[in-house]
């Protein structure tokens, strides 16, 4: 009977888990030529353990976005680490839906562009489930490195209904390094 009762909750939470997935919006009419392009990652929120270890000693990062042919979504990041810039690039496959994508390799990810005007800001979802960890992150981008207080607000009033809070915020403090190294 008590195991029975595990699997219950463990399904139940799964359900909720996925429910909660399905509610993220994408943005309408999501346009990749538009959002193709240098993107500054500025501020985050994440419950993400690993995220909440390094936010304090975190500053803006840089991300190249480009899309295959097929409509695959291919992500460059740069991360500042001490004085150099760690790259790492990641291919997100696309889903039925424009703005939404996935990638499978060390876990399940999913990626969607909640919203975006294109020329200045875009508010990312990501969502990863492997073995070790899970979390969910929002990050605010801009094409400039200057944070836009709308875009902010805006962000802010996204993740609450996540379950994300204000403690798992960081605006990160300005560096210029990974655009730099991600141009070249």
């Amino acid at each position: 009977m008590r195991t029975m009762a595990m699997l219950l909750s463990l399904t139940l939470a799964l359900l909720c888990v996925l429910q909660a997935q399905a509610e993220v919006p994408v943005q309408p009419g999501f346009d990749a030529d538009k959002f193709s392009g240098m993107w500054h990652i500025l501020a985050a929120v994440s419950n993400c353990p690993i995220f909440q270890k390094m936010k304090d000693s975190m500053t803006t990062s840089a991300a190249i976005i480009t899309f295959t042919p097929e409509g695959n979504l291919n992500l460059k990041v740069g991360y500042p680490v001490q004085d150099s810039c760690k790259k790492m690039e990641m291919l997100f496959e696309k889903t039925g839906q424009p703005g939404h994508y996935s990638n499978s390799q060390k876990g399940t990810r999913d990626l969607r562009v909640m919203e975006t005007d294109y020329e200045h800001y875009a508010i990312m979802y990501t969502f990863k489930q492997g073995d070790e960890e899970r979390g969910t992150t929002l990050q605010l981008l801009s094409r400039t490195q200057e944070v836009s207080p709308e875009a902010l607000k805006r962000l802010k009033e996204l993740y609450p209904p996540m379950g994300l809070t204000d403690n798992m915020l960081v605006v990160l403090p300005k560096s210029g390094l990974c655009a730099k190294a991600l141009s070249t």
